[in-house]
């Protein structure tokens, strides 16, 4: 007999949490070179204002690009922080998302099916919660997948030494830059997570099943679904808050806060600039999506079967 995977016992939330670290970084190890042109197209240093523009396609001429200048490990600028951000990342979203449903699923009496509103309150929760853990993380990857492209500034050595600087030359402000923007982001995570319990519930119903025995198949279908109606609704949000966790590269602060940065990108770059590498995004995203998502069912079933077994 299998115990119930969602009870708030240590040993389910070790499942959630082992799942969800391990989901996360199998999908950023895949996706890592995407995730390098997309921060680089944010910040305008691709095919941006005062920035070199790749020859044919943007996507592929960036990737040729980087490696040319800067080897293949140009490619993975970012990783190493991205993966140290992912393991508490997808670990306690992934928890606390559940935990949350939990919760609210005891509070309703509805121990079944949760209502969309429902499943948004539990991923706005996590989500929120997680952004104020990896942050810090998060400017530091941003920062390392754009300082090759930078002039005239210390390039950090690694993580570490990259969370040290920024803290002792710019505070904690420096820290959280960015952290407004990324808690205006929970809205893609309250998109993306109810869509994708409903497109689950809706396939579970069409093949006479139970969500939780959904194939690896029905699973990549309904995370991509999600993700890319949360991405296209959410992504102008992903633009501010890179830039204004780039910026501490500069002497002078270009950016006085969220509403100061879009009123500028705004009037000197156009409207479009807030979907510049949207589509990078999307080919980035998607499959990391899937990939998360997938592994993550995937794995936490093989872990609910073999530590919340009986014997």
């Amino acid at each position: 007999m299998v115990t119930d995977a969602h009870s708030p016992n240590s040993k389910g939330m070790l499942c959630h949490a082992g799942a969800g670290a391990a989901a996360g970084v199998i999908a950023a190890t895949f996706v890592c070179p995407l995730d390098v042109i997309k921060t680089r197209f944010q910040v305008g240093l691709i095919s941006g204002i005062g920035a070199e523009k790749p020859k044919g396609s943007i996507i592929f001429g960036s990737l040729e690009q980087i490696c040319q200048r800067e080897g293949w490990r140009g490619l993975y600028r970012g990783l190493s922080p991205t993966v140290i951000a992912l393991l508490p990342n997808w670990a306690v979203y992934f928890t606390l998302y559940e935990q949350l449903k939990g919760l609210i699923s005891s509070v309703d009496g509805n121990h079944h099916q949760l209502s969309f509103s429902s499943n948004m309150a539990a991923a706005s929760g996590a989500g929120a919660a997680t952004i104020f853990v990896t942050n810090p993380l998060w400017v530091v990857k941003t920062r390392f997948q754009t300082q090759a492209l930078r002039t005239g500034i210390v390039p950090y050595r690694n993580t570490l030494s990259a969370l040290n600087r920024i803290a002792r030359e710019e505070g904690i402000r420096g820290l959280y830059s960015g952290l407004v923007p990324a808690l205006a982001g929970v809205s893609h995570v309250a998109i993306q997570f109810p869509a994708y319990e409903a497109i689950k519930l809706y396939l579970a119903n069409k093949g006479n099943t139970t969500t939780d025995k959904l194939g690896a198949i029905d699973v990549a279908v309904a995370s991509s679904v999600s993700k890319i109606s949360a991405s296209a609704l959410t992504y102008p949000h992903e633009v501010v808050r890179s830039r204004l966790q780039e910026q501490g590269y500069h002497s002078d602060r270009r950016y006085n806060g969220v509403i100061d940065c879009i009123k500028k990108v705004s009037q000197e770059e156009g409207i479009s600039a807030f979907y510049r590498g949207c589509a990078t995004n999307l080919l980035r995203t998607t499959p990391a999506a899937v990939i998360t998502f997938t592994s993550f069912e995937m794995i936490h079933r093989f872990l609910v079967s073999a530590f919340l077994s009986d014997p």
